[in-house]
This record gives structure tokens, sequence and C-alpha cells, in this order.
């Protein structure tokens, strides 16, 4: 059974750092690309960015670049996404979501699979 599960959220100050984790279970990460999403109240949930198969990252959103990461672990079967200089504007709930497909997709209908999401609270 294909399972991911997100944690490392929580509260933080603007301008700090978090590390969300995403596990996954049932499957071999690595296999699959890898969507990190995100959800704030009253919007849509928007693609932030994504590892390809083949190691390829991109970015779907620009206030993210400079920022935010994405990396995976082979032996944990798990993928990370570091977050530093939070701002309030990155209060959402994030999620990270897979798929077989070998490119990049910032389109949640591309993505077959989802955690439950993990919420983050940018705020002093």
């Amino acid at each position: 059974q294909v399972q991911l599960v997100e944690s490392g959220g929580g509260l933080v100050q603007p301008g700090g750092s978090l590390r969300l984790s995403c596990a996954a279970s049932g499957f071999t990460l690595a296999n699959y690309r890898i969507g990190w999403f995100r959800q704030a109240p009253g919007k849509e949930r928007e693609g932030v960015l994504c590892i390809s198969i083949n190691g390829g990252i991109t970015y779907y959103t620009n206030s993210v670049k400079g920022r935010f990461t994405i990396s995976r672990d082979r032996a944990k079967n798990t993928a990370y996404l570091q977050m530093n200089s939070l701002k309030p504007d990155d209060t959402a709930v994030y999620y990270c979501a897979t798929s077989t497909s070998i490119g990049c997709s910032e389109y949640p209908r591309d993505y077959a699979y989802w955690g439950q999401g993990t919420q983050v609270t940018v705020s002093s």
C-alpha cells in the first residue's frame, strides 16, 4: 500500500527555518517524482517545487527560490523540504505528493499519491 506521511510542521517566527519530512512506505521513493504543494486558507493548492526521478529540481513558486530546497534520502525512503528565511506568507498546509512520471508538474491533478499535510504557521 502506497503511503506518504508528512511531519515537521509547526509555529515558527519570521526568519526562522523548518524542515518538513515526507516518509514513504509501500514503494521506493527514489523511483518516483516528488512534489511539494501548499494550501493557504481560502486559496487553491499550489505547487511549490518538485524533484524529478532524475534529480532535477523545478521551482513553481518564485517567492521561495533561494529559501526552500528539496532533497531525498534513499536509505530512509524519505523526502525533505528545507525552508529557510520563512515569511508570514509561507503560512499554509504543506503536502508532499508523488507519481511515477519522470518529469515534474506543478498541477495537483498530475500526482496520484498524497500525504495528509502538515501545518506551517509563520508568525511573531
